[in-house]
This record gives C-alpha cells, structure tokens and sequence, in this order.
C-alpha cells in the first residue's frame, strides 16, 4: 500500500513546514491537515487559547458577507485564499439561495486545492483553480475563472483571512487595485484581517510562531486595514470586529468583539 507521507512527497507537496491553510483547516474542524500544521495550531491555541472560536468567528462573518451580496443582486464570487471549502462555504451558502450562483475557489496550497477538487466534482458552477493572490492576472484570466465568471457584471472578490500572509514589501494595496480596476461597478470586496490593535502580546507569539511556517503574518491596525479598501465605498458599519459586522442577531456579538482579534468589512464598487 502507497505510504501517504511518500504520496504527497511525489506530488511535491512540502509536508515539513505548516501551512495556513491546512492549519486553518484544523481550527474549523476539517481533516485537511498533516501532523505538522497539528502542532503548530496547538502551540498557537497555547498563547491564544481562544483561537478556534477566532476562526469561527472569522467564518461567520464570510457567511454574513456572502449573504449580504446575494441580497444586493451578486450572483458571482471569487473567493482568493480559499482553503479547503469545507462546510458552510460559499458555494453552500449561495447556491442555496440560487442555484445559477457560481463561484470561483483560489488558492496556492496543493493539498486544500486536491481536496477541494474533490469536494467540487460535479458543481458545474464551482470550481477551484491553484494560483497566487498576488497575481491578478493569472487568477482573473485562467480558463476555469472566465469560464464560470463575466467580470462585466458584478462579482463579489472575497480575501477572507488571506491579506495577513501578504508583507508589506508585496503591496497589498497595488495588489487590491489590480483587481478593483477589473471588477465592475456594483461588484464588492470582503476582507478580514488579524491585528495586534488588541492582545499584543499574545499576537506577537502568533506572528513568531508563524514565521517558521509557510505562510508569515503581518498585522494591520484598523486604519491600515480600511486603507485597504481604497476604491471601494465602506458599507455600514464599515472595518469592525467580525462578530460586529451585521450580526444576526445582538447576543452573537457577546461582550468583548475584540477576542476576535480580526477586523472585517466589506466594501462596493460604484
């Protein structure tokens, strides 16, 4: 029987650092992680012991978002940093409320984009394609996106807990801009993004214990987070924590937003 460590080893798979994406994965519960993204989630729940409800929160809020551009006539997404779209992803959550919805996965991480190929087969309005967010060209041009999205009609781009692992030496901001010149008007971003605003020590320990990874972070203050949206007009009630962007109802919020430790926001294309 085919080792599975030698399996992925074959297909070039780097199963010695951790990834945030399998890493992730863990913290929502998923089985799309190795041994190694294990321990690294585990000593970052030992600073931030809170760190699973973070990403659930952070989940909630992409759910919250994906609803809200439904209801503004989106039929089109373009999720980039996707992971693994496990339960309650965006292609769950719009096709429920229209079947025609189609949706564009993305992401860099060989193993979410194996699995999520897998999870996708036969959704013919979904698929994934392996690319960089920090080249918009290959991720607006490949033939699987212009095969499922007309970037002359609204499509909402989600960069849902990915622009942390973009340095400031990549721009973020050009990046953003390359994709907002693409997009039509009544399109719309969502972001979310780790900051040290609140909890820095703890934060800090995240950032080192990242670093070893595949994927380094880099916080953001609130401002630096809502510089981000520059193109985009702030949709009420603009860059908050993720429990605070348009809960469902007041008590998801709970007493301290803050433990979420994750701005969010969503922004339109007029």
């Amino acid at each position: 029987m085919v080792d599975e460590r030698d399996k992925w080893l074959r297909l070039g798979i780097d199963i010695e650092r951790p990834s945030a994406a399998r890493v992730y994965d863990y913290y929502l519960g998923g089985d799309s992680n190795f041994e190694v993204d294990r321990v690294l989630a585990e000593q970052v729940r030992a600073a931030i012991p809170w760190v699973h409800d973070t990403a659930r929160h952070n989940r909630a809020f992409l759910r919250r978002a994906v609803r809200y551009c439904m209801d503004a006539g989106v039929r089109q997404f373009l999720d980039i940093g996707s992971g693994t779209p496990t339960v309650g992803n965006v292609h769950e959550i719009a096709q429920q409320l229209d079947p025609d919805s189609r949706v564009v996965y993305v992401d860099n991480e060989p193993v979410a984009v194996a699995h999520a190929q897998l999870l996708l087969e036969g959704n013919e309005n979904a698929t994934i394609v392996r690319a960089d967010l920090r080249e918009p060209d290959e991720v607006c041009d490949g033939e699987e996106t212009t095969r499922l999205l007309d970037f002359d009609q609204p499509i909402a781009v989600l960069m849902v807990a990915i622009l942390h692992f973009i340095p400031d030496s990549d721009r973020p901001l050009d990046i953003i801009s390359q994709y907002q010149k693409r997009l039509a008007p009544g399109s719309h971003l969502a972001i979310s993004h780790v900051t040290d605003d609140v909890y820095a020590e703890q934060i800090h320990q995240l950032v080192d214990l990242y670093r070893g990874s595949s994927n380094p972070v880099t916080t953001r203050t609130k401002e630096q987070v809502r510089e981000l949206f520059t193109g985009f007009d702030l949709i009420d009630p603009g860059v908050v924590w993720t429990p605070e962007w348009r809960p469902e109802t007041p008590g998801h919020v709970g007493e301290h937003p803050e433990d979420s430790v994750i701005y969010a926001g969503l922004g339109r294309r007029s």
